[in-house]
């Protein structure tokens, strides 16, 4: 299954395979922000601000 994220670069959604997905936790003042990061065909990373439910919900490694 692949994974929606926004390339900047392109300015325009791209999909990305599960197999380069990370899910990632994100440490602010206000507390914990969920995320997955993705790398590019071309070595760029990506990254997507998801919920709480949609992170625990996908099953890639975290980081």
């Amino acid at each position: 299954m692949a994974v929606e994220f926004y390339d900047l670069k392109l300015k325009k959604k791209v999909m990305i395979d599960e197999k380069s997905v990370r899910k990632v936790t994100f440490q602010t003042r206000s507390g914990v922000r969920y995320g997955l990061r993705a790398t590019t065909d071309d070595n760029r990373k990506l990254t997507k601000f998801v919920g709480k439910a949609d992170w625990d919900k996908l099953n890639v490694p975290a980081e």
